[in-house]
């Protein structure tokens, strides 16, 4: 049987039948690929998961330069495929199909993956599946925690802040998102501001360790808000006025503004989540074990954290954090969904012919607004 441009999916009807993945990661700077593994009712098995870092790369220009990544991923990723088959000790003719990320995120990487991808599958003979970058953080807790559908995501990235009911495989309802900036592209505004290296996130909390988070009084965006929505210019705003009017910064001055900036974050976020668990305690009200998973990079800063675990200690929901090396961009997650759309039947949805997506939204109904993968007025 060829298995090129279509999924025989029935082929994976048997609950008991092994299943083995080789994803694919290339949406921004992390070149990424990663074999995985479901045997019947057994617990998933990552069997490989390379990731090839590009900061040092981009340090110099304090964020990502789209045509440096994706060269980038032109010259590793044949060498992180392989040497994830190699770590794996599966041969390609024993992996079940080949999942890439096809959107959202910068288009040159996204080509150069998912046309490999294609190239791979073409080559071996096996089914190809594009995969939404967003999908694979949505259903990463499923991979680690074994967690049960439905339950609330929290997607806090550099690209991407998000609410999500995440109800099933392909069904997804987006709540809340942010109108302006992500929560990490703030983080990472903020740092540049003050002078600290790239990536931000996690300068700003080292440094924010050592400051005083109640010297500066930022504001706390959409806080009390009935519309659901981040929003983070503002305070980035506002941490730009307060290191103008007391510059040249002391290293005490940029720990505070850190440590101030931080807890309005955690404060902002805090508001919008608590809103969130309550409307899927009523929209959700037989599920027994309700649960907020929280993905991303910024999902690692420990006072946000802490912030989330609060709530959902009050709230009576579990907190579910995959290891960070699952919540940054990796390829595990997006072999996994290919995983996921196998035994759900729906691989053959986004196949050989499917085109890179700069913008994808989980959501298509939602109406687009920034950081839901979708293009709009203001993407």
């Amino acid at each position: 049987m060829s298995y090129i441009g279509k999924t025989d999916d029935t082929i994976f009807e048997d609950s008991d039948e092994l299943i083995r993945v080789l994803g694919i990661e290339t949406s921004c700077d992390e070149t990424a690929a990663s074999v995985v593994a479901l045997d019947g009712d057994s617990a998933p098995e990552i069997l490989s998961n390379v990731v090839l870092s590009q900061i040092e790369e981009h340090a110099a220009f304090g964020g990502v330069v789209p045509e440096i990544a994706a060269r980038a991923h032109v010259e590793a990723l044949d060498g992180i495929v392989e040497a994830a088959l190699g770590d794996s000790a599966v041969s390609l003719d024993e992996i079940d199909a080949i999942a890439a990320t096809a959107g959202p995120g910068l288009v040159g990487g996204l080509i150069v993956g998912l046309m490999t991808a294609k190239a791979i599958a073409a080559a071996a003979n096996k089914p190809m599946i594009a995969i939404n970058h967003l999908e694979g953080h949505a259903l990463t807790a499923r991979l680690t925690d074994g967690l049960d559908f439905p339950y609330l995501l929290l997607l806090v990235s550099g690209g991407h802040t998000q609410i999500v009911a995440v109800r099933g495989v392909g069904d997804y309802q987006r709540w809340a998102t942010t109108i302006d900036d992500a929560l990490g592209e703030a983080f990472d505004k903020t740092a540049k501001m003050l002078g600290l290296p790239y990536p931000g996130g996690p300068n700003v909390e080292k440094v924010a360790a050592k400051g005083d988070a109640s010297r500066f009084a930022f504001p706390r965006p959409m806080k009390g808000s009935a519309q659901p929505d981040f929003s983070f210019s503002g305070l980035k705003t506002a941490v730009r006025q307060a290191a103008t009017a007391i510059a040249p910064l002391s290293d005490r001055d940029v720990a505070d503004i850190c440590a101030s900036f931080q807890a309005a974050v955690a404060d902002a976020l805090g508001d919008r989540v608590a809103r969130a668990l309550a409307r899927f305690g009523q929209e959700f009200p037989d599920q027994a074990n309700p649960a907020l998973v929280v993905a991303g990079g910024v999902a690692a800063n420990r006072t946000i954290k802490a912030t989330l675990e609060a709530l959902c200690s009050e709230a009576g929901f579990q907190f579910v954090a995959p290891p960070q090396k699952l919540c940054t961009d990796n390829a595990a997650m997006i072999a996994w969904a290919g995983i996921e759309r196998l035994r759900a039947g729906m691989a053959g949805e986004n196949g050989a012919d499917f085109v890179p997506r700069s913008r994808w939204p989980l959501d298509s109904v939602s109406a687009p607004l920034v950081g839901s993968g979708r293009r709009g007025a203001k993407a």
